[in-house]
């Protein structure tokens, strides 16, 4: 990238390797031989962004197109930003350094809630019109897809193309057809209605929606004939089968995640009534432990790094899990690569494996709960017991380690402070577990605790369910901090007022565009970085724009009221959800896919666990 025009702005502005491209490894493509070019966008800072798994496979699968070249963005710190717009500096992509405005698709990953404002001002920055509606034939296409694309409406006034699921095949089927339709000259308008036959493709202007005088949606239904009723998401179905990037760019600053990661398969066999992606990315699908091994030594030949980390929502429900460990400590060991197994389920974790493959180097481990009572545990359905969780411990513990980390949440349905003390009485249990026994440790042991706030998500059982209000939020953290007396213990929870703010972004419906484009205007950025976030701000554009924002987040929903993402499908059904919210009510759990299918919806729809079971 020629850095000529920044070349000033750079001496002035913090970790301007942000801002340079030119990593080892980048991507270069002739642009005389490419017809269409393509920005990916990630709406926080390059840390974050080159630490994004996601962004990287697509951008791999959509770069072996020889007509088309796929580069990255990434959204400026403050400073950057401030610079550039005084000095009159549009947006511009990485690699070759030419302006996002100029492209023919910039695409968007909305991985969090907390990114809308991020992802709106960069259009603004690249000097793009926000709105949808007022981007004619001459500016690019925009698209966006994530996790948070499940329910896409409070970003559906800004986004063309929203693709919804796995993106591998359908992003690639979208850049044909954009392709073909620039080719024969077809008319934005007319090729939007071509890509809402892609499967997984939701043009939010082919839809309308209505409300009732509460507030509530009324309908919501395709302005026109051909158009899908409802969008079915897209998902691979061979991961072997899948590309897989095993080079890419080596940043010049340190990552949040720095170091190799492969990912091991997709899905999740457990249910937890809180967790969306358990839910939206079903069916499991796994990877081969010879693929896996193949992967990874591939990345070691190209990134040299010392750590491989294992991406799932679970690894040690991945079934091959030995298998894999042995075929890798090979090699791992002569090179001295750690092998780092994050996501253990406590009641899976046994000294074998421990000692297997944290050998290289000796490190803290993390479990997590979620919950302090067995009672609440099952609402959740965590399927996991207090016994299981001490002998986990244990096991860490004889195998040498000594700082524990765990996980828990506040504002779970049905939550009493008896739950709540049920946290700080399990942490110094095990404490105690730790000295009943001789260890080996001169400075003794270590729990953290981790406490995040109860954010109800778009396809979980708790989707209906309502967020405690911050102010009890806090109440409840502080009954949490009286009631640890251990200096053995350190204590850290989230800001109930950020969690507030995703409740509302995560439950709402497209009438909040209004409210993300008044917090840009007003210059809202990072609302997910402690130090930007603005609550007051926040509440003030939501008085502004008329919004009660309290309506998305603190409210119960009715099981039979229209959903804001009900247009959206991720192969679980309704009826399954529902069901599992009246179960938490009543306390009783379900268990995991491989025990019993239980009939979710994606029974004969490439499931490896289930594989078409009997709905029970």
């Amino acid at each position: 990238m020629n850095t000529d025009r920044i070349k000033h702005i750079l001496a002035r502005v913090e970790k301007p390797g942000r801002y340079t491209g030119g990593e080892y490894g980048e991507l270069i493509k002739d642009k005389s031989k490419v017809e269409v070019r393509m920005a990916f966008c990630f709406p926080d800072t390059y840390e974050i962004g080159m630490s994004n798994l996601g962004m990287r496979i697509l951008r791999h699968c959509l770069n072996k197109k020889d007509y088309l070249w796929c580069e990255r963005c990434y959204a400026p710190w403050t400073d950057m930003e401030a610079e550039m717009r005084r000095e009159g500096v549009p947006l511009y992509a990485l690699e070759s350094g030419d302006d996002i405005k100029d492209f023919d698709i910039v695409a968007f990953t909305l991985q969090y809630e907390l990114s809308y404002t991020n992802a709106v001002n960069m259009l603004d920055l690249a000097g793009i019109p926000i709105y949808a509606s007022e981007r004619g034939e001459e500016w690019p296409l925009v698209i966006a897809g994530g996790p948070c694309a499940y329910n896409p409406e409070p970003m559906s006034d800004f986004i063309d193309v929203f693709s919804i699921g796995e993106g591998e095949e359908t992003l690639c089927a979208l850049a044909d057809l954009y392709r073909e339709c620039k080719k024969n000259g077809v008319k934005k308008a007319d090729f939007l209605k071509k890509a809402a036959g892609i499967r997984g493709m939701y043009v939010p202007s082919l839809y309308e929606v209505s409300y009732n005088e509460d507030g509530t949606i009324k309908d919501f239904r395709p302005k026109e004939e051909g158009v899908p009723a409802a969008v079915e998401k897209a998902f691979v179905t061979d991961l072997d089968g899948v590309d897989f990037p095993t080079e890419h760019e080596m940043p010049y600053l340190e990552t949040v995640h720095d170091r190799m990661v492969l990912e091991v398969f997709r899905g999740c066999i457990r249910g937890c009534r809180f967790c969306q992606a358990g839910t939206v990315c079903r069916p499991v699908r796994e990877k081969s432990p010879e693929t896996l091994d193949a992967q990874a030594r591939e990345l070691y030949k190209n990134t040299g790094y010392s750590e491989v980390s294992m991406c799932c929502l679970s690894i040690s429900d991945y079934t091959r899990l030995r298998e894999l460990i042995d075929k890798m400590l090979l090699w791992t060991e002569k090179e001295r690569v750690n092998i780092s197994l994050p996501s253990m389920r406590i009641d899976s974790f046994y000294r074998e494996l421990m000692e297997k493959a944290m050998n290289v180097r000796q490190s803290g481990l993390t479990f997590a709960p979620e919950a302090g009572t067995q009672r609440l545990r099952d609402v959740i359905n965590k399927n996991l017991t207090e016994e299981e969780i001490l002998k986990g411990c244990e096991a860490a513990f004889d195998g040498g380690r000594s700082a524990l980390k765990l996980y828990f949440m506040n504002g779970l349905p049905t939550e009493t402070d008896d739950d709540i003390r049920g946290i700080a009485s399990l942490a110094q249990r095990i404490v105690d577990l730790y000295y009943s026994e001789k260890r080996g440790s001169p400075k003794g042991v270590s729990v953290s605790i981790s406490v995040s706030c109860l954010v109800p998500k778009p396809f979980t059982p708790f989707q209906w369910f309502p967020q405690d209000t911050a102010d009890e939020l806090l109440r409840k953290q502080m009954l949490l901090k009286e009631c640890i007396t251990s200096r053995k213990i350190s204590y850290s929870y989230h800001d109930g007022k950020v969690s507030f703010l995703e409740a509302v972004f995560a439950r709402g419906d497209r009438r909040l565009s209004a409210a993300i484009a008044e917090a840009v205007r007003q210059g809202q950025r990072f609302d997910s970085w402690d130090e930007l976030f603005d609550y007051d701000r926040w509440m003030g554009v939501f008085e502004k724009v008329g919004i009660d924002p309290a309506f998305y987040a603190n409210r119960r929903i009715g099981f039979d009221e229209k959903l804001p993402w009900d247009h959206i499908s991720c192969g679980v059904s309704k009826e399954f959800l529902i069901k599992e919210a009246k179960k938490a009510l009543e306390g009783v759990t379900t268990p995991d896919c491989r025990t019993r299918c239980s009939g979710c919806g994606m029974q004969n729809r490439g499931c490896t666990v289930c594989k078409g079971g009997e709905k029970q």
